[in-house]
């Protein structure tokens, strides 16, 4: 079954063509992989998914919602949509714990109790609950991103978003986000992730989808695109980063 489809959808900034007559699919479940150059508009796309980066052209359809300009309509398929940012954006004064259950209370209407409960379950998933306490300033940056994780999931997401998730990390880091992550795809949960781990896109992905220019090149299965890609740009961009 079909939750997400982006239909010829284009985003221009001035005269910069971010998104060119892009369409894509994603299936319940499924997890896709997208990579690219820097500023090929990967970030972009995932942005219009739940209406951070508004689209000029075409629409984008979650889970039978289209989304448009009305602020009804983008509030409620944010509600479906967890995204999980290249930078963590905790709340600084608040502890772990409060970070993981203000938006519950806030968005989900749940009461204190309730998402208090939910939070700890989170943080026990992401390792995290002898941090409960603790303050963003006071953990790693891959702790930091797992809280991030949390917080995401705090909202019952339908579909989950990474963007660059592990980029801003140090290598030794990187592993325990990627955990977190490879946990969740075994979970069946619809994911789709910007990144540059190779490795973890050969692992995890049902689909591998290349973005060059705002458009997307090619598709396919982590084997046949990375090791039998079809397309020379596809081909060049791997052979710098594998």
């Amino acid at each position: 079954m079909t939750i997400i489809e982006i239909k010829n959808i284009s985003r221009r900034f001035g005269s910069i063509v971010a998104l060119d007559d892009v369409s894509l699919t994603v299936e319940r479940g499924e997890r896709l992989v997208i990579i690219g150059p820097s500023g090929s508009g990967k970030s972009t796309l995932l942005r219009t998914i739940n209406g951070l980066e508004p689209i000029d052209d075409g629409e984008v359809i979650i889970d039978g919602v289209r989304l448009d300009r009305d602020h009804r309509q983008i509030h409620q398929i944010r509600l479906e949509v967890g995204m999980v940012f290249q930078q963590f954006n905790l709340f600084p004064h608040l502890t772990v714990l409060h970070n993981v259950v203000l938006p519950q209370k806030v968005v989900r209407k749940r009461s204190e109790d309730e998402a208090t409960q939910k939070a700890m379950m989170l943080l026990a998933k992401v390792g995290l609950t002898d941090k409960a306490d603790a303050y963003p300033g006071e953990l790693s940056g891959g702790q930091q991103q797992r809280v991030a994780i949390a917080r995401a999931l705090g909202m019952d997401p339908k579909v989950m978003l990474f963007d660059e998730a592990t980029s801003a990390l140090d290598p030794e880091m990187i592993g325990e986000v990627l955990a977190v992550m490879k946990q969740l795809a075994s979970e069946g949960m619809t994911m789709l992730v910007v990144t540059h781990e190779i490795g973890f896109a050969r692992e995890v992905a049902d689909r591998v989808v290349f973005i060059d220019g705002g458009k997307i090149i090619e598709t396919g299965p982590p084997a046949q695109v990375f090791d039998h890609p079809h397309h020379q740009r596809t081909a060049d961009f791997l052979a710098k980063v594998l």
